[in-house]
């Protein structure tokens, strides 16, 4: 019986050896945890979705037994990259369509569209991305080449802001659209008394509600598709902006199956049934899913000319945009919102756009207060309407990208002198100490590294201008990575569970190949994603 006891005695360590007091230890890596401090660590522990500890490597690994043991090999961890502004959903219709990204001519355009619908036979024809300005001819198209090629089937074609379509004259007929009709906040253009097919903001409305709604089918593979690519470049949790209240069920299911792990911020649109929804009911909230904006529309994109200026346009001097409402209903919108608790998110391009809705919001919110409303996109500022932001404690929410990809043309559209103020990030971050950042995709590419890369650099993917577009307005680093984690959390009311790697909060971090706060400037758009997690769980992983 004696000799037995040794052995009993090995066999309760061995036990006790796998005794496990945690679910992963994630060491040997160089953690920006973007804390309060801007501190950085070796090492952080993971229990049941969360962030229990972060340090020391060895004395972490003396408190805590982990499941699974990762080595990052030196490797830079990050806490997961949120997109303060994007359109996730309507992302993810758009992988199922014509792509006219980088299209360089009309011409290119109607090669991809005839090529897509010979692969996709029957219904709508439906495509994105187009831009005049990356063409050689920078003018609006006719629908000439689509009636020919299209006599019968209608066709929708998306810019790349989403302001403005190019239809066929079968989808203007199914629409019951004729030259000389007039809509508030949009334009029907026509010339020579004729209609040229090109739709403006409230215009694209006339059209898209005559396109049969997706299957649900098609919406979780939207939603699926989306979430995948995102996971690739190290999104963690994404502001979708501007979504009908139905889709937030259908958002929720999702998650519960567990199919869709992405974290949303959802912002619903301004429309009054999904104010009745929200108001009636209440913020909506889970671990994965918060729902507690709205998303109003100011006027329309600075490429199709339906920004609001509050001078004419210098390349079209008897045209100055619009509002895509009249000031009485942002008024009354903000009241509403404001008397009900929840947050105004307001997307303002021009500077009149901007100053109207600065003034709305001053007029509600009455000074500081910490309701953290935001301006989506604060593209010109008139330099005297600045001030509102700091004022009234209102957050400017910006895609640098937007920076990046109007540079060549926005001079043509604004002048030398309104250029100056505009996409003026650094001023804007100085105005309340912090500032979200996002890229608005579809309209921009989903890369937080392009994000980044713009917000730092100025400069394009090819390096253009040698010394950086406006680079006063430029931001550091630190600014940088914190507008892609915990300011764009700040910005969703979320600071406490996300957006950084701290105790209590979830265990949502990605691991890259470079140091972004360290890799020369011209290497920052090259950085990839090793893995992604989110609450501890690989989602992604190079291959």
């Amino acid at each position: 019986m004696k000799k037995l006891w040794p052995v009993l005695l090995l066999l309760t360590l061995a036990c006790k050896q796998k005794d496990y007091n945690a679910d992963l230890l994630v060491k040997n890596a160089l953690v920006y945890t973007v804390d309060s401090k801007f501190s950085t660590a070796e090492a952080f522990v993971v229990t049941a979705g969360k962030i229990v500890a972060v340090g020391n490597a060895d004395t972490l690994e003396e408190k805590y037994l982990a499941r699974q043991v990762i080595d990052a090999g030196g490797k830079a961890v990050y806490p997961g990259f949120i997109d303060a502004h994007a359109h996730f959903y309507e992302y993810g219709l758009s992988l199922q369509e014509a792509d006219l990204d980088n299209t360089k001519s009309w011409q290119e355009v109607i090669d991809s569209v005839g090529s897509f619908a010979r692969k996709n036979p029957e219904g709508w024809i439906v495509g994105h991305g187009w831009d005049q300005n990356k063409w050689t001819v920078k003018q609006f198209p006719d629908k000439a080449k689509l009636d020919s090629m299209f006599p019968a089937r209608p066709v929708m074609l998306t810019r790349i802001d989403g302001h403005a379509i190019m239809v066929n004259q079968a989808a203007l007929n199914i629409a019951g659209v004729k030259p000389g009709q007039t809509i508030i906040g949009g334009k029907i253009e026509t010339i020579n008394g004729k209609l040229t097919g090109l739709m403006i903001d409230n215009a694209e409305g006339i059209i898209t509600r005559k396109i049969p709604p997706p299957t649900e089918q098609i919406t979780q593979s939207a939603f699926l598709g989306a979430q995948k690519n995102c996971f690739a470049v190290g999104l963690t949790t994404i502001d979708d902006c501007g979504l009908p209240y139905a889709m937030v069920n259908t958002i929720a299911q999702l998650q519960h199956k567990g199919a869709l792990k992405m974290r949303m911020y959802v912002m619903l649109s301004d429309a009054p049934e999904n104010y009745e929804y929200l108001f009636k009911r209440g913020a909506y909230k889970t671990p994965s899913l918060d729902v507690r904006a709205f998303k109003v529309y100011a006027d329309g994109a600075l490429g199709s000319r339906g920004a609001c200026l509050l001078q004419p346009y210098a390349d079209q001097k008897n045209w100055s945009g619009f509002l895509l409402s009249q000031q009485k209903h942002f008024e009354e919108v903000a009241k509403k919102i404001a008397d009900h608790g929840f947050q105004m998110c307001t997307h303002a391009i021009g500077d009149s756009a901007n100053r109207v809705i600065l003034k709305v919001y001053a007029s509600v919110l009455k000074g500081k207060n910490d309701k953290r409303w935001r301006v989506e996109h604060s593209q010109i500022i008139s330099p005297e309407d600045v001030k509102y932001f700091g004022d009234y404690n209102i957050i400017p929410s910006v895609q640098p990208t937007h920076a990046t990809s109007d540079m060549y043309w926005a001079g043509t559209r604004l002048g030398k002198k309104r250029l100056k103020t505009a996409y003026a990030y650094k001023q804007l971050l100085e105005q309340n100490g912090w500032m979200p950042l996002g890229t608005d995709f579809p309209v921009e590419n989903i890369n937080p590294m392009y994000t980044f890369y713009a917000a730092v650099e100025r400069k394009d993917l090819k390096g253009y201008p040698e010394g950086g577009f406006q680079m006063e307005n430029a931001i550091s680093r630190k600014e940088a990575l914190q507008g892609i984690t915990i300011w764009a959390a700040k910005a969703n009311f979320e600071e406490k569970e996300k957006g950084s790697i701290e105790p209590g909060k979830y265990a949502d971090f990605v691991i890259l190949d470079n140091d972004i706060m360290k890799a020369k400037g011209s290497a920052l758009p090259s950085v990839k994603v090793l893995k992604t997690f989110i609450n501890g769980e690989q989602v992604y992983e190079k291959k």
